[in-house]
């Protein structure tokens, strides 16, 4: 296993003059791919890769040595090679042998490292949120065209089958002009309760870890995945699971920015270490061309109810995938499909639109329904898988950026309405936005908070200028 860097400190700009160079792959060549982050999602990028013909997993990196050394081992059982292994991340990106790398760490290294690699001539797989705040995603989606690389993000919805019909059908008219879209976080969170500091355990690269956050002492809930309810490496379920829904919402809207953002909520219930809110509701006003349009996002933990029975649909209630025009047997009133929950821990994520001929649902990213007029009778509905890494590998090969369907581009937008949210809740008031400078109109509080100056970057970990 690698060693850290003796030369630790070396600052990023130094690091990325080091390191630049470019791959070119042929389309028969073997694609080979380093995963850094290893212990969730890692996880399943490794299982990705390994269904991918033509994708070796040559490298994995994590700073902890206990997930490490599992991961090997689950390789070990997949059949996979044994590939090279780092605990720094700078070290891999070194290794001229690798063409891409997908990133599969905590929120607030996600910016640095898919602007590193993009230095370093690597293309590479971003998971969501491509951004900790508004400035690291504007100089990500700034260095990805600048150093011409193939960068994905990992909003999945814009590789699946059914999202992408049910997006079809909103653009086509199907419930005419779209006036407002809902993105649903119903997400069963039990409290994290408190945690004290205590020693790094062994094995765990505890500064690497941490790299651009600052240093508030090592406790339990502050690493391995509840890192997501603090500020300074996560931003809160908005910005973990609900991502996803708010990318989708603003896809079927058809937006980019927003002019006006209002988010209200709390940390409600429970009495513990988490700082982000389990509690919120948030709405977006658009005007493009003068076309005024809302959209809503809702975080709810606990117990909840369903909404238009997402979260309750079973396969037997849709028609096969490509079927857009089959039509699904209606819920009957009352029943739990269409109240729920009815036992266990359910979980409502997905969104819904709405316009003046009807609504639609989508659950998820793996299946969709719709209700026309004002009986809402059930109208188009299916169900498909997603191919987001097949479609990344797919452009690495033709080197054709314009195939990607999730392109960093507007993963840093949606990234940005999450944190534009957080930023109004955090500051208890409405922010008034400016599209054309992406800057909040006459507050500048909030602004640093877009940039998270306040909080800083550890030496050696700032985020590379890019554009200005």
């Amino acid at each position: 296993m690698e060693s850290n860097r003796r030369d630790f400190i070396k600052t990023g700009a130094a690091f990325a003059a080091a390191i630049q160079g470019s791959n070119v792959l042929g389309a028969n060549d073997r694609i080979r791919v380093a995963v850094i982050g290893l212990r969730g999602r890692g996880h399943d990028h490794l299982k990705e890769f390994h269904k991918i013909d033509g994708v070796e997993v040559a490298a994995v990196c994590d700073i902890d040595e206990n997930v490490m050394a599992q991961r090997l081992a689950d390789m070990e059982k997949m059949g996979m090679a044994k590939p090279r292994t780092y605990i720094d991340a700078r070290k891999l990106l070194e290794d001229k042998s690798i063409d891409a790398v997908s990133i599969a760490t905590p929120n607030h290294w996600h910016s640095l490292l898919g602007i590193w690699a993009c230095q370093a001539g690597k293309d590479a797989y971003v998971e969501k949120p491509c951004s900790h705040n508004w400035y690291e995603g504007k100089q990500l989606a700034a260095a990805v065209k600048r150093y011409n690389r193939i960068v994905q993000h990992g909003t999945q919805s814009r590789s699946s089958t059914a999202a992408i019909e049910a997006i079809g059908h909103l653009r086509n008219g199907l419930i005419g002009e779209v006036y407002l879209s809902r993105g649903l976080c119903y997400k069963w969170r039990d409290t994290i309760g408190r945690q004290p500091r205590q020693a790094v355990p062994a094995g765990v690269h505890y500064d690497l870890w941490l790299g651009p956050a600052p240093d508030r002492g090592f406790t339990l809930n502050r690493f391995h995945y509840n890192w997501h309810w603090f500020w300074d490496t996560g931003n809160g379920d908005i910005g973990n699971q609900g991502i996803h829904e708010m990318d989708t919402a603003r896809w079927g809207l058809g937006v980019k920015w927003p002019t006006k953002i209002s988010a209200i909520g709390g940390h409600v219930m429970f009495d513990d270490d988490q700082e982000t809110p389990n509690i919120l509701n948030a709405v977006f006003e658009f005007n493009e061309g003068g076309n005024r349009k809302i959209l809503e996002f809702e975080v709810r933990h606990w117990i909840t109810n369903h909404e238009a029975a997402i979260g309750t649909w079973g396969k037997s209630a849709l028609p096969p995938a490509g079927l857009a025009d089959a039509k699904p047997a209606p819920a009957k009133p009352n029943s739990p499909a269409s109240l729920g929950p009815v036992s266990g821990k359910p979980a409502t994520i997905g969104n819904l639109y709405y316009g003046p001929k009807g609504y639609l649902a989508i659950e998820e990213y793996t299946r969709y329904k719709s209700f026309l007029g004002d009986r809402a009778e059930p109208g188009p509905a299916g169900e498909g898988k997603e191919t987001n890494f097949q479609n990344w590998v797919d452009c690495l090969r033709s080197r054709d950026a314009s195939k990607l369907n999730a392109p960093i581009e507007e993963g840093y937008i949606s990234a940005a309405l999450v944190h534009l949210a957080n930023v109004s809740y955090r500051l208890g008031r409405t922010l008034h936005f400016d599209p054309q400078s992406e800057q909040v109109i006459g507050d500048e509080e909030a602004n640093r908070l877009l940039r998270d100056e306040d909080r800083g970057y550890r030496k050696g970990f700032e985020i590379p200028r890019i554009e200005g």
